[in-house]
């Protein structure tokens, strides 16, 4: 059987999500220390005590995730488990970054000054109000591209998250994804919704971000993944610290294409997947952009404890 590590996003985060972790094992612990240290603040005091509200702010949820994740991975490895028994790893926007550092590219301390840079930078892109995002359900990417094309009237509407056959987000100016909300239920959506997200992800709004992101960069030793990563914007695996340098900045205006990822997983032999840190908003994705996939969550000290066993 052969298995890819993934990386959830933002919207996983909940107060207490690691808290389990830290507590059973000194790997874990030493993972929020590092991340606390690096950014000079008691963030796991916010995660494991503090409210929703201030958790979800883009500059603290990035961070915090990824800290989540990796304090998830470094038990595991506690328990013999380690991401060379994986075939790839992947992540969902900010999930990049975790992956990242479980296959020892960036350092936790690199990885959590580049999120909360990135997190700031994407937050203070556009001013509040002036962006949104939606998820339309029950169209496919063809469609939804259509429908930005038909809302934008030469303001930013583009397809910024395929999730998976049923779910691509759109983002942009506010006005034009309020018209793509009603342009799609008009072709057929089961759904368009907006999202309670403070900036609009992933698309041309995004550039002072992404030119942000290129100067944090810059510095950065980035070293050769242990295990290739299925890079957001090309949706197949990559391996050149160089390569990879590029496609962070290209992913913050880039569509995550999270769909053709998994699918591109799945065609090199990879049948089961296990999502490392908080929830389980990627197991269903995935159970949905090809059946028969086997999915993992690994967050919790029980999770592992179901692994070891089985």
């Amino acid at each position: 059987m052969s298995k890819a590590f993934v990386f959830p996003g933002q919207g996983a985060q909940t107060i207490g999500m690691g808290r389990d972790l830290a507590e059973a094992y000194p790997e874990a612990r030493a993972v929020f220390d590092e991340v606390d240290a690096a950014l000079g603040e008691n963030l796991s005091g916010l995660i494991w005590e503090g409210d929703i509200e201030t958790l979800t702010l883009t500059a603290n949820a990035q961070p915090a995730l990824m800290a989540t994740s990796i304090a998830a991975l470094r038990a595991l490895e506690a328990e013999g488990f380690a991401v060379g028994d994986a075939a790839f790893v992947a992540g969902h926007s900010l999930g990049e970054y975790s992956a990242l550092c479980a296959a020892g590219s960036l350092s936790v301390a690199d990885a959590a000054v580049l999120l909360r840079k990135r997190g700031a930078a994407m937050q203070s892109a556009v001013p509040v109000g002036e962006g949104a995002m939606a998820a339309v359900l029950g169209l496919d990417l063809a469609t939804v591209q259509e429908v930005a094309a038909e809302a934008a009237q030469g303001e930013i509407c583009q397809a910024a998250n395929d999730n998976d056959p049923s779910q691509v987000v759109v983002s942009g100016s506010k006005a034009a994804i309020e018209r793509a909300c009603e342009i799609a239920k008009a072709k057929g959506a089961k759904r368009a919704l907006l999202l309670p997200v403070s900036a609009p992800f992933h698309c041309a709004l995004m550039q002072p971000a992404a030119d942000a992101m290129a100067a944090a960069l810059a510095s950065v030793t980035i070293n050769a993944p242990a295990v290739p990563l299925v890079a957001n914007v090309r949706a197949q695996g990559v391996s050149d610290p160089e390569v990879i340098r590029q496609l962070l900045v290209e992913q913050v205006t880039g569509s995550v294409r999270w769909r053709e990822s998994v699918e591109w997983m799945a065609a090199q032999g990879v049948d089961s997947f296990w999502e490392i840190g908080a929830g389980k908003a990627l197991s269903g994705m995935i159970k949905r952009i090809v059946k028969g996939l086997e999915t993992q969550a690994v967050g919790t000290p029980a999770d592992i404890a179901k692994l070891k066993e089985a």
